[in-house]
């Protein structure tokens, strides 16, 4: 089971949960849970006016083995407006900037990791924050 909550923050929200959604998704080969602009396509929805979040921005896909992969899907411009970045543990731990993901690339979530995937705005304040958890099911 791979279980994820989303908060979009902008400017001063810092810690703000109020607008936090919620997905989740069995570990089953070619489950599939989408973040980005798109609600007829994304499951957990971003605001339509963030240009810096592509329609389907990320696809967490399960493999054939029951194990989820992060995909930052590329959007339609060369050079993208975010930038995104895994970050493993529990928050109070203090993840540090976390491990960046290319553009076009993947990441890896190990069984029974959680954690966060942030995608910042490069043109300012505003992020969106995917907590996930890869449950040992």
């Amino acid at each position: 089971m791979l279980e994820l909550t989303m908060a979009t923050m902008a400017g001063g929200d810092e810690g703000a949960t109020a607008a936090m959604t919620m997905a989740e998704a069995r570990s089953e080969p070619g489950a599939v849970l989408r973040v980005g602009r798109d609600a007829s396509v994304c499951r957990l929805v971003t605001p339509d006016d963030w240009l810096f979040v592509s329609r389907v921005h990320l696809e967490f896909r399960c493999g054939p083995e029951g194990d989820w992969i992060l995909f930052w899907l590329r959007g339609s411009q060369n050079d993208p407006a975010s930038e995104v970045r895994v970050r493993f543990g529990p928050q109070e731990q203090g993840q540090g900037p976390g491990q960046p993901v290319a553009y076009g690339g993947v990441a890896t979530l190990p069984r029974g990791s959680s954690g966060e995937v942030l995608v910042a705005d490069r043109g300012g304040p505003r992020s969106v924050h995917v907590g996930f958890c890869h449950e040992l099911t």
